[in-house]
């Protein structure tokens, strides 16, 4: 019997015909893969040659553009009224992570728990993100939490530094947790909400709705 090369196929004719369909078709498909379908009896080893890739294709494009018709089909009010579930949803993982958030920063010693808060608001941004319909690795979640608190960053060393005073700084360093991570799990749902409805996250908006938030939740956790 015969059998398919290794997928996929590096024959110069084919990877030349297969760049001008890539192009002549870039503004209608989102992607482009190589399929074989042969027939069993010519005894071609695999049958679906490119099968693998077709599916994981699939399974990477259908959620987003399901997310993203369904966006469409909805007026804007219908829109917001669906974000506003999701944002619901999302708040009981947010408040659960923002109450271990204060609770790791109330320990005594600086720069102790810098490393317990990344890990935790890590978690929940790619939490979050899975309830979105968004898969990602913990370095991906990282990134998205670097975008979307970025500004903090400087605060968050100098909430660390005031636990130098003994008996004030801790309360303080907990009280800002709790809000830094209350903000950053509802700007992380704008985030993923905005990618969902197949929309580019807008870095201002983010920013603003990060800020927002954040004053909000100090008056919210304060000591």
């Amino acid at each position: 019997s015969d059998n398919h090369p290794e997928y996929p196929p590096e024959y110069q004719e084919i990877n030349r015909a297969f760049a001008a369909i890539e192009e002549n078709f870039e503004k209608l498909s989102d992607r482009s893969v190589l399929i074989d379908f042969t027939l069993e009896e010519d005894d071609y080893n695999p049958v679906f040659y490119g099968l693998e890739a077709f599916r994981d294709s699939l399974a990477e494009l259908l959620p987003e553009a399901e997310a993203r018709t369904i966006y469409q089909l909805l007026d804007e009010q219908a829109s917001k009224q669906l974000g506003n579930i999701y944002r619901d949803v999302g708040r009981r993982y947010i408040l659960s992570f923002t109450i271990m958030a204060a609770t790791a920063a109330a320990v005594p010693l600086p720069f102790a728990t810098m490393p317990v808060l990344t890990a935790l608001q890590v978690s929940m941004v790619g939490l979050l993100g899975n309830l979105y319909g968004q898969t990602i690795s913990p370095s991906q979640a990282g990134g998205v939490v670097s975008v979307i608190g970025g500004g903090f960053v400087a605060q968050a060393v100098g909430r660390e530094l005031v636990k130098f005073i003994p008996g004030f700084g801790s309360a303080i360093a907990a009280s800002w947790a709790a809000a830094y991570t209350w903000a950053l799990g509802e700007s992380a749902c704008v985030y993923f909400g905005d990618l969902m409805g197949g929309k580019k996250p807008d870095p201002e908006k983010i920013q603003g709705v990060m800020q927002e938030a954040f004053e909000s939740a100090k008056e919210r956790f304060k000591s």
